[in-house]
């Protein structure tokens, strides 16, 4: 079995796999049938990204399926939320009564390129020099899940998503806002960190 960690609580399955080349991926069998023409043109590490979040399915709910709405995946009988979330050889899925985002991302220098596109002024203030790549990695993770829960075409990482200042050294109950005009919606968050990546959870 390619269970790698279990992050699950009292609200959520929380299940990361990792890809293991001896693990039998049968696309017949994991793939549902409505999403044949989805894959047909996938990459073959992409394709053993979602063939991966199906085997964990399968681990659950056996008889359950991941369709899509434009996008954006959904469970089949739609009983429970659900967020996916890859980065091979890693993919995860979490599965809840409420609304649940989760994101994986390794921690990588280049990120402080991009920071502009994500970063609040607020945000930058709490972030330790000496620990910048990965302050920059947890916050465009957090955003990351937050927008799968709360998602909108108008909508920026910059502008319409907060992360409230947290540490590093203790990554949870961080707290997170999505706002515009007409919205101001909080959300609780915790980051856990596994080899080169950071792991976020957003309910």
């Amino acid at each position: 079995m390619p269970l790698y960690r279990d992050f699950s609580d009292d609200n959520a399955t929380i299940l990361l796999w990792k890809y293991d080349e001896r693990e039998e991926l049968n696309s017949q069998f994991l793939v549902e049938e409505e999403n044949y023409d989805k894959i047909k043109d996938y990459h073959p590490t992409k394709l053993k990204e979602l063939l991966l979040v199906r085997k964990i399915l399968k681990s659950v709910f056996p008889n359950h399926k991941i369709l899509y709405h434009d996008r954006t995946p959904y469970l089949f009988p739609n009983d429970f939320e659900i967020s996916v979330t890859h980065s091979f050889p890693y993919a995860a899925l979490a599965i809840s009564k409420n609304k649940i985002g989760i994101d994986i991302e390794p921690f990588n220098p280049k990120i402080k390129r991009i920071q502009h596109k994500f970063l609040q002024e607020d945000e930058a203030d709490f972030i330790e020099k000496e620990k910048e790549v990965a302050y920059l990695t947890v916050i465009w993770s957090l955003k990351e899940s937050l927008y799968k829960i709360h998602h909108s075409n108008y909508w920026s990482l910059k502008k319409h998503y907060e992360i409230k200042p947290f540490s590093l050294d203790f990554p949870f109950n961080i707290q997170c806002r999505v706002h515009d005009d007409k919205v101001s919606d909080l959300f609780n968050a915790r980051v856990e960190f596994f080899e080169n990546y950071c792991f976020t959870i957003v309910d």
